[in-house]
């Protein structure tokens, strides 16, 4: 069936309406730009937030009778998210090899996963965009601190985040509404900790609150819903489609430049062309490279010709691993703190460059909090003790061989071929995660806490087979994809030879087409990406509307 072509012609198509998405468009509408932003899901409603008993139901039957949501079930957002938030597996499939499971956990709808964000907004530093001038490995990113420290300025205001000025060169200070203390619990963490190490810190986390709804707010912050694509679509020069799953974008044969894309309504499964003068991916890091390697010479009239090779190759995500423990001798709260974005604690950054006695290269922090959550005593097994958890992660660093490829075996519901996934953990990522087994344990152990299983502190029930499964699962470690964390795969760098995009974000070989999320990262730094990918899609903005005003494309 031909597509169905569009007689406009747009200033820009942005391709996804989650974080970064919304910042495109706000970006580019706010300068009188006329944008179209394409969503391959659904328009979701306010009230689908927030219904606990609804959400467990879909759950159960999500996972006991349709097992549509094997993967996404096994991270811990789910099981405090609305699950139609999360994909359809099996309208929504990815192959990998049998040996090297990737939890892809994904959400396709207007707002994508902002909605299921858990909101920490933490800036990288040289540390991470120069680090292989430190220690040899691999290359730099073409970008430096200070070319971002605008833009996450901007954003930090813009969307009211909450932290404190810690003068840390590893995590630099950003422009923060103020903060609540960390709970008694955490404090006494804290003096263990900075008594322990003279080099360490424990801190406030840096991010948004919990979101209470109102009439005039219904969505959270965090999300493009209630921030950024609001105030998008608020200028008036914002059309939003959803429901339409981009297939690749179309060349013109003689310019190379793009003209556009093509996408599938997901409901009726007809092809649209839509076209513009500028196109930016901004659809997750692993969709974004999906479209990109469906948009080749290989599957496309006048395609890409992915001259450096690198196309879907240094597929990163953040190696992690998470501990609950109980500290017995501080009471649990009579009612718990909030546990959010910046409700929790950071102890950034431990890394062998300081010392040079561990093996392993580059850092983690660890996240976490105590008596920010409780269950009712029926449900507790253990005494009024304090419970907590640590969740470390760290950089994972970029390989060639961690890829994605499109498996023209297996199509989605829409008839586009999936990405095949392969992506495992090397020595250094084992030798990182032995560091923070044995550094979470001794922080327990010297604040006079113990370790211990989900189950072993709560009665589970209806789904204690489940968590322990899962506990399980991620004892030593969890496995590529599921801290959804994912970056790579379309790298920036300094030519076309050794990258897909440059500093601008700008394809080498199609100059108009742009990939400003999580896939042009060239390395993955340990810090939560969401800020700092929103922060690359506002510079990439501000170039492409100058740009534009020039007549440049």
């Amino acid at each position: 069936m031909s597509p169905h072509p569009s007689t406009e012609v747009y200033d820009a198509i942005v391709v996804g309406s989650g974080a970064n998405g919304g910042v495109a468009a706000k970006e580019l509408s706010e300068r009188g730009l006329k944008v179209l932003v394409l969503e391959a899901g659904r328009t979701p409603a306010p009230t689908e937030l927030g219904n606990n008993v609804k959400d467990m139901a879909k759950r159960f039957y999500n996972l006991a009778i349709s097992k549509r949501q094997s993967y996404q079930s096994m991270h811990p957002g789910y099981w405090k998210a609305n699950p139609d938030l999360f994909v359809d597996e099996k309208d929504n499939p990815y192959t990998t090899p049998p040996e090297k499971p990737f939890y892809w956990i994904r959400g396709r709808q207007v707002g994508g996963k902002s909605l299921t964000w858990g909101g920490i907004t933490l800036r990288l530093s040289d540390y991470e965009f120069k680090a292989a001038s430190r220690d040899g490995y691999d290359q730099d990113w073409p970008i430096a601190y200070a070319d971002l420290a605008p833009y996450y300025s901007k954003l930090e205001k813009f969307f009211q985040v909450r932290g404190t000025q810690e003068g840390l060169d590893q995590l630099p200070d950003g422009e923060y509404q103020p903060t609540l203390p960390l709970t008694p619990a955490e404090q006494y963490l804290q003096e263990i900790v900075e008594k322990k190490w003279s080099d360490r810190r424990l801190i406030p986390s840096r991010g948004f609150g919990i979101h209470r709804p109102t009439p005039s707010q219904p969505w959270p912050m965090y999300s493009s819903l209630g921030s950024s694509l609001k105030a998008a679509i608020a200028t008036g020069n914002v059309t939003l489609r959803s429901d339409a799953v981009v297939s690749h974008a179309i060349f013109d044969p003689n310019t190379h430049k793009a003209r556009g894309v093509v996408f599938i309504d997901r409901q009726t499964k007809q092809a649209h062309e839509v076209f513009a003068r500028t196109v930016i991916l901004c659809a997750s890091t692993i969709e974004s490279v999906r479209i990109l390697l469906h948009s080749t010479e290989q599957y496309q009239p006048a395609g890409l010709t992915n001259p450096s090779g690198m196309l879907g190759h240094y597929l990163m995500d953040h190696v992690s691993t998470s501990t609950f423990f109980l500290l017995p001798h501080i009471k649990q709260t009579p009612k718990p703190f909030d546990l959010s974005g910046c409700d929790s604690f950071f102890i950034p950054c431990f890394s062998n460059l300081a010392s040079q006695q561990e093996r392993f290269l580059r850092g983690y922090g660890i996240w976490g909090g105590v008596q920010r959550f409780d269950l009712p005593n029926v449900l507790r097994k253990v005494g009024d003790g304090s419970i907590g958890f640590m969740i470390a992660h760290g950089e994972v660093l970029p390989r060639y061989r961690n890829q994605i490829e499109l498996n023209p075996d297996v199509v989605d519901a829409w008839g586009i071929p999936v990405p095949h996934i392969e992506c495992a953990w090397s020595d250094n990522e084992h030798l990182m995660l032995d560091h923070m087994h044995r550094q979470i344990d001794e922080i327990i152990k010297i604040a006079g806490g113990k370790s211990m299983q989900l189950t072993d502190i709560f009665h589970v029930p209806v789904f204690s087979e489940f968590v322990s499964r899962m506990e399980e699962i991620m004892a030593f470690s969890a496995p590529p994809g599921y801290y959804i964390h994912e970056v790579g795969g379309a790298r920036m760098g300094t030519s076309p030879t050794n990258s897909v995009v440059n500093e601008h974000n700008q394809l080498w070989e199609s100059p108009n087409l742009f990939v400003t999320d999580g896939a042009c990262w060239t390395s993955s730094g340990w810090q939560s990406p969401t800020l700092t990918e929103m922060a690359i899609t506002a510079r990439a903005s501000e170039f492409i509307s100058e740009q534009l005003r020039k007549g440049v494309f």
